[in-house]
């Protein structure tokens, strides 16, 4: 099991993480979701041993990780990081890369352990290409192979799909995810993308401002959304005070409200409409500030509704 807790750690007199408890099981997913400057590079950093944390302590399998003041060459050996800044060899081949820390005694499986890697990160016709020639995500999806083929024990990925064309990267996510899962690696994912960890994690952990505000179940967090800054991962949502529709403060995604023809506490007047493909986000005006619900069609601008609240199953 990876333990990490950071009590503090700071960078030149700046205050970067503080009250970090994360935990991952063997062959666990677990997804690292915050704004960009959260801290979520650094809490990766400090995970792999590139930074010396002083207050608090880092273990895989009860086994301390060691920062660069008490290792030759820093990083853990059972760990592989694939950091946003791509560490390839740019003059030399796809294959020639991934290839780098695999023993050449036995070429075979050398060969059929790059071939299989391509076919992970979809490759395979730029097995002999040159890494120069590559496009950004095609380089992104090396230095992803590259880390695999001396298989790790835990996998840290920094904003792995961030280079990558949306039309392939469900498809890439789906791939890389699936063949952790079979391997049992545990992998640790820093993304913004809130969908990727809804799809692909077994937990989240939500950093925001260098602080852990919760690790749970994708499911659990996701019905639950416990301030506007969690809220906010998942799109356009509305935040109703405590009041309008019982004691509590709500923050809602626009499929959790529904139009009625009933008097309803919560009234608003359409002022957008904007087309989602299978349905159409509607903004109305409240007394309280703009609310979004979803509804089948547009609405007339000016027109007044209430919306009721859905309840959620568990």
């Amino acid at each position: 099991m990876l333990q990490a807790t950071i009590d503090s750690f700071s960078y030149q007199d700046k205050n970067i993480l503080s009250h970090i408890q994360l935990h991952a099981a063997l062959g666990e997913h677990v997804a690292i979701l915050g704004e960009s400057g959260c801290g979520k590079t650094t809490l990766l950093h400090l995970i792999y041993g590139l930074l010396t944390l002083e207050n608090g302590a880092i273990t895989w399998n009860n086994k301390p990780v060691l920062g660069p003041e008490s290792v030759l060459i820093p990083g853990a050996p059972n760990m592989k990081l694939v950091a946003q800044e791509f560490d390839l060899m740019p003059v030399t081949s796809v294959a020639d890369n991934i290839a780098t820390h695999l023993p050449r005694f036995n070429q075979r499986k050398r060969s059929a352990r790059i071939n299989e890697l391509l076919h992970v990160v979809g490759l395979t016709k730029q097995k002999d290409q040159l890494v120069k020639t590559l496009s950004g995500g095609q380089k992104q999806r090396v230095a992803l192979a590259k880390a695999l083929a001396v298989e790790p024990e835990v996998l840290l990925l920094d904003e792995p799909f961030s280079h990558i064309d949306m039309h392939l990267r469900t498809k890439l996510r789906r791939s890389l995810y699936h063949y952790l899962k079979t391997t049992k690696t545990t992998c640790i994912t820093a993304t913004h993308d809130a969908e990727e960890a809804l799809a692909f994690a077994d937990s989240i952990v939500v950093l925001g401002e260098g602080t852990m505000t919760t690790q749970a179940a994708p499911r659990a967090l996701y019905r639950s959304l416990s301030s506007a800054y969690l809220a906010g991962f998942f799109g356009e949502f509305s935040h109703v005070p405590r009041g309008v529709f019982d004691d509590e403060e709500h923050f809602l995604l626009p499929h959790q409200l529904k139009r009625t023809n009933k008097t309803s506490p919560l009234a608003v007047r359409v002022t957008h409409n904007y087309f989602k493909g299978p349905f159409t986000l509607v903004a109305g005006a409240s007394a309280f500030g703009t609310v979004y619900f979803a509804h089948h069609k547009s609405l007339k601008i000016g027109a007044p509704c209430f919306l009721a609240l859905l309840k959620i199953k568990p």
